[in-house]
């Protein structure tokens, strides 16, 4: 538990929900429903074994921070909390709600023991995979999902990683479990179309007869999108880009705009996943607040083939 002032707003609070939500307490010592609430919410974070920070803002010492925060949220009455999690805040509750309440609050945020371990194993994965150990890291992926099986991170980092080692069988297995969400997910439907270009690969003709068909006809799409494909089956993904715009230059809306939703999978590959939205407020005597996603840190060779993309199209 931490005790917010003015001098660590910053970087006890926004900064830290950067790592970890954060529950801001708003409270004052003549209260008596804040005396009522300050110990369930001291006991939950300790239950919790340190899956979210508690952190406690004293209104009468703090009346400045009190006072916007207020004013931000349209509440007036104490104790008010509110969970901050990637700098911003994402839900809060009024009033001395029972312990069972608070656990479902915090449910809706807060990750669970599986997923916070998975998310562990997720970064030793990484670490293992960016080290050369590709056996190693696919190991420690196996054990977050057995830790976490619903985990589309790892599944998803497991499937590039074997298609980054040619085990294209493998990973369309692995793939399979989240195949269905390729529809809402558009991470999942990228992976898919890196899936299917690695399965086309074998049975394609090879890059130089690909490209003598194309220099003999630049109108050949389907030289030119095998060629792409490729590309794309063995990671050269500018490469891969670049043909697919040149059949979108000439015709947009070919084999059902094909190049265009290929080369807009690949962009998808190519972006750093944005954080994970929080769920949706919706219980009674929520706070409705809202904030900005987490900015997510731009590549200027995406950004420049993205122009390029916005170009060919308009």
């Amino acid at each position: 538990m931490t005790d917010i002032t003015l001098k660590n707003f910053e970087t006890d609070l926004i900064q830290e929900s950067m790592r970890q939500p954060v529950l801001l307490d708003l409270w004052a010592p003549w209260c008596a429903p804040c005396r009522t609430l300050g110990p369930i919410l001291e006991k939950v974070e300790r239950d919790y074994g340190g899956r979210f920070k508690l952190a406690k803002l004293n209104s009468d010492d703090q009346p400045d921070i009190a006072g916007q925060l207020s004013q931000a949220f349209g509440v007036r009455s104490i104790p008010f909390c509110v969970l901050f999690h990637q700098g911003q805040p994402v839900d809060g509750f009024v009033g001395a709600l029972p312990e069972a309440q608070v656990r479902q609050f915090l449910d809706k945020h807060v990750p669970s023991e599986q997923e916070l371990e998975a998310e562990e194993q997720i970064e030793e994965a990484g670490a293992l995979a960016a080290g050369g150990d590709p056996d190693a890291a696919l190991a420690r992926l196996t054990q977050a999902l057995a830790t976490d099986p619903d985990n589309d991170t790892a599944r998803g980092e497991m499937v590039t990683l074997l298609l980054q080692q040619g085990q294209t069988a493998d990973a369309r297995a692995a793939f399979q479990p989240m195949a269905a969400r390729a529809i809402v997910n558009p991470r999942i439907a990228a992976l898919g179309h890196w899936l299917s270009a690695a399965e086309a690969a074998p049975k394609a003709r090879s890059a130089s007869e690909l490209g003598a068909a194309i220099a003999q006809n630049k109108r050949d799409f389907d030289a030119r999108f095998a060629l792409a494909q490729l590309h794309f089956a063995a990671g050269r993904f500018t490469e891969a880009m670049d043909e697919l715009l040149e059949i979108v230059m000439r015709d947009k809306a070919w084999s059902d705009e094909l190049a265009r939703k290929t080369y807009v999978a690949i962009l998808e590959l190519m972006t750093k996943p944005a954080p994970k939205p929080a769920a949706p407020a919706a219980a009674k005597g929520a706070l409705e607040v809202t904030g900005l996603a987490a900015a997510v840190e731009s590549d200027p060779i995406v950004d420049g083939y993205r122009r390029k993309l916005s170009m060919a199209l308009f």
